[in-house]
């Protein structure tokens, strides 16, 4: 009679991998090990290219990039590919920007991978709204003036996103707002419309934490013109306005000429 012994594998099919909003000096120790031993990457379009650089050149590499209201990889495209190169056997990341759990259609992926009977492990990465708030010297809460924070999306598979408005406009509300570019009027319309006052800070992070990035101090008043000077994928930080400090830290940075703060 011969036993046989079934042994788990020694990775899961696949690793979500939060890569941050762009710099390499974000990514966790486990994001970065996990990049290293990748086979595979399926990877997002906003990934920065520092986190790229990081990828062995022996790694297959498969774009799956979308862009709002542009050019994109339909979901379930998206999730036939994952399936499938899970099934190899080889170590396969996939690869998101920012924390594939917030606004990363992380679920529809698992759920993907659980119907093919396939392993996953998760590596958080850090959001684009605590990066960019750390880039103006704010904290995202603080004692006496927000004992809460919404992380809020300014457009759905809908159109522009409905949110708890009266709540955001209550005064020393924090709010991050991502994906809201195109929406920006919609979002101060809505605000001013229940009691947020215009001079309310608001600072508009394009191209968090990378070379050419840009912060444009603004208020709620001016939002729209903000946003306009905003070329790159931005995250909006409603609530919060730059410390003075980080004014100088850029002042003093010998990358000024790129990061630079806009009123």
């Amino acid at each position: 009679m011969t036993s046989h012994t079934t042994f788990a594998a020694a990775f899961p099919a696949v690793t979500f991998v939060g890569a941050g909003p762009g710099a390499a000096a974000h990514l966790t120790l486990g994001a970065f090990r996990a990049l290293q031993e990748a086979e595979v990457v399926i990877y997002d379009r906003l990934v920065g290219d520092e986190v790229m650089a990081l990828i062995p050149p022996t790694a297959q590499m498969v774009d799956v990039g979308k862009e709002g209201f542009g050019p994109a990889t339909a979901q379930t495209t998206i999730n036939a590919t994952l399936v499938a190169h899970a099934m190899t056997g080889k170590r396969v990341v996939r690869l998101k920007g920012g924390d594939c759990g917030i606004f990363g259609r992380l679920d529809e992926e698992m759920d993907a991978l659980d119907a093919a009977g396939l392993s996953f492990s998760i590596l958080p990465g850090l959001t684009s709204a605590t990066v960019a708030a750390a880039s103006i010297g704010q904290s995202l809460t603080r004692r006496g003036r927000n004992a809460s924070l919404r992380i809020v999306t300014g457009h759905d598979m809908a159109g522009f996103a409905e949110q708890d408005w009266r709540g955001m406009a209550r005064a020393g509300e924090v709010a991050a707002i991502y994906m809201g570019k195109k929406s920006a009027r919609f979002i101060q319309g809505r605000l001013m419309m229940h009691g947020a006052l215009g001079d309310t800070p608001v600072t508009v992070v394009e191209n968090v934490s990378r070379a050419n990035q840009r912060i444009h101090a603004a208020t709620l008043s001016t939002l729209p013109e903000a946003v306009a000077r905003a070329d790159g994928p931005a995250v909006i930080l409603f609530g919060l306005a730059p410390r003075q400090a980080a004014h100088a830290l850029h002042a003093l940075s010998p990358d000024t000429a790129k990061k630079e703060v806009s009123v």
